[in-house]
């Protein structure tokens, strides 16, 4: 089974520096029947206008991904972290016992795209802790896993059963992805359009998928499309 969340039916709020896009309940927007997808708890995508950015603020017992598209984002927290993400790099923060940090882009001419992503972890309490990786071959179509949990493979390590993986998805090529039996994906499309198990996508879209035991996507723009797949318990 296959249930959509469309771009254009997603929370959204514009505060003039920020223009962002709530595909789950967060901040002002909220929506019982969209309050995440199993450990998937927030999708946001914002568009963060030259030198604004969000001032420092805590969190608590979260795993906080941070994955830019376009432009660069500057990072600074209370573990004494100090750096800039920009595309093919991801960002990994454990809240755990608390942190404060802030989000802001540095560039006086360009705004910042990227996708905010929270996953509950699997205990509360954990001591904070943060990552970043860059992911060579950002355009080389097929799946690349950027985060998991106790992860051999140099991605991200993420406190939750989880597996992360960005998908290059060629023109009219095809790119598959077998998911256990017993487990349950989330499709986030971030760039193009694709279709995945013939169901169509556009950039913004989301998909849950239930008793699926295979994706299957399909690119169907003028360029490749660029995919995030979230396979969890």
């Amino acid at each position: 089974m296959i249930k959509v969340r469309r771009a254009d039916e997603r929370g959204h709020a514009n505060y003039g520096w920020l223009d962002t896009h709530y595909s789950f309940s967060f901040a002002d927007y909220f929506d019982p029947k969209h309050m995440g997808f199993r450990s998937l708890r927030v999708i946001n995508e914002d568009v963060v206008q030259p030198g604004r950015g969000f001032g420092t603020h805590p969190h608590k017992d979260m795993e906080i991904l941070t994955y830019v598209l376009e432009g660069e984002l500057e990072h600074r927290d209370s573990m004494g972290t100090g750096s800039v993400i920009r595309p093919g790099e991801v960002q990994r923060m454990s809240a755990g016992t608390g942190v404060t940090h802030s989000e802001f882009n540095h560039s006086k001419e360009k705004p910042v795209h990227l996708l905010q992503i929270w996953i509950l972890p699997e205990k509360k309490g954990l001591q904070p802790s943060y990552e970043q990786k860059a992911f060579n071959h950002a355009h080389q179509p097929g799946w690349r896993v950027v985060a998991e949990r106790e992860s051999e493979n140099g991605a991200l390590n993420l406190h939750q059963d989880v597996r992360m993986l960005r998908g290059i998805v060629g023109n009219d090529k095809e790119e598959t992805y077998a998911i256990a039996p017993d487990r349950h994906a989330w499709v986030q499309v971030a760039r193009s359009q694709v279709e995945i198990n013939g169901t169509a996508l556009h950039a913004g879209d989301g998909a849950a998928l239930t008793g699926e035991t295979l994706v299957r996507a399909i690119a169907k723009g003028d360029s490749p499309a660029e995919v995030l797949l979230f396979d969890m318990a």
